[in-house]
């Protein structure tokens, strides 16, 4: 059965309604639907409205009754195409498409979080275009959980902005702190800046003047200094914070790094009779590898600074790896996010605005 809105609305008692675009990805309702089914597994009491095409997603609804009963769903006449231009995709699906739906679910108040693994760059285009960004808050950021040595780190942005000054810098360490809070249940998580050394005279100077403001500030937070690229994978901070442009390098490496090092082992065990013989009785430590290497593990990007929240999930997610990316966003619906994030951008703007670093050093020693 699938309850109107309203019903839904009244019976949640402050469990979050969670929006999903069931067209997006690569794979759409196929994911999404027994995506829900597993999230209602972890947290029975969850809701959602699902947006899509009449002619598949209740054929979908039809084999998981679970979501069904406590869903709302929703036809849209567009899907967003994966290959679609942002622009294109905001003129042709605007208050048309699963995703601008899914979105506009959040703008007013009938969902508290949308998740849609669709086309990065038009999710974020209609985000921004139909949400706008918070108060104090230049641009948006994408904030992903990174695989690391010690467990996961914040990576924040991932490709949201391309090239960031001093005050966007520190605007971010704010948003993915109070990220890291929700996800990780520290008081203080630790914040790097992303440099090309860890030594204070490196780096670009809004690098170099935000870590010098992030040292002056009160804030829930304990900023580390400046990390490397081969300090990621060790997970020596909770949040790492860079532009867009260098974040999204560094997330697309990894990423076919660590296909490469799969492709590599592949090969290798597979030379021999012996090598052969040598991957199955190692076959339970390769396993223990693969999933740590496993992007479902870690699926869901968080579209942070917007008057909402926005989930980003793999567009070749696995419906484990969507339910992720669901679960994520519960999370930080739950944490109140966005409340707690205005809160730190106040603070943290009283003195962002110095207009050279001896003002910054005179804050510090004070």
């Amino acid at each position: 059965m699938i309850h109107s809105y309203q019903k839904v609305r009244r019976d949640m008692q402050e469990q979050p309604v969670i929006a999903l675009d069931a067209m997006g990805g690569d794979n759409g309702p196929s994911v999404v639907i027994p995506g829900a089914a597993e999230s209602l597994i972890r947290d029975p009491q969850l809701k959602f409205i699902i947006f899509g095409d009449k002619n598949v997603v209740p054929r979908w609804l039809d084999r998981y009754p679970s979501v069904a009963e406590v869903s709302e769903f929703v036809h849209c006449d567009i899907a967003v195409r994966m290959d679609e231009k942002p622009s294109q995709a905001l003129r042709r699906g605007r208050r048309e498409s699963s995703m601008w739906r899914a979105i506009d679910a959040v703008k007013f108040g009938k969902a508290d979080a949308a998740v849609s693994a669709g086309n990065t760059g038009a999710l974020m285009a209609m985000a921004v275009f139909n949400l706008r960004t918070m108060p104090g808050i230049e641009r948006p950021a994408i904030a992903g959980l990174w695989p690391t040595n010690r467990g996961e780190s914040i990576v924040l942005d991932m490709g949201a902005t391309i090239g960031a000054d001093t005050t966007l810098l520190v605007d971010f360490a704010v948003m993915g702190a109070a990220m890291a809070r929700a996800v990780f249940d520290q008081r203080r998580p630790t914040v790097g800046l992303l440099n090309i050394g860890v030594e204070e005279v490196k780096g670009l100077e809004p690098v170099k003047r935000a870590g010098q403001i992030l040292r002056a500030l009160d804030l829930p937070l304990a900023y580390h200094g400046f990390v490397e690229g081969n300090d990621l994978g060790q997970g020596i901070v909770d949040v790492v914070v860079t532009e867009g442009f260098s974040g999204n390098i560094a997330l697309k490496t990894a990423e076919g790094t660590a296909r490469q090092i799969g492709n590599f082992l592949k090969n290798a065990m597979s030379r021999s009779l012996r090598t052969k013989i040598g991957y199955l009785l190692a076959k339970p430590a390769f396993d223990a590898l693969k999933e740590k290497l496993d992007p479902t593990r870690a699926n869901g990007g968080v579209f942070l600074g917007l008057n909402g929240l926005v989930i980003k999930s793999h567009g070749a997610a696995s419906s484990t790896g969507f339910s992720n990316a669901i679960d994520l966003g519960v999370n930080m619906v739950k944490f109140d996010l966005n409340r707690k994030i205005a809160r730190d951008i106040d603070t943290s703007h009283q003195i962002d605005n110095v207009p050279d670093d001896t003002s910054v050093q005179k804050a510090v020693s004070t």
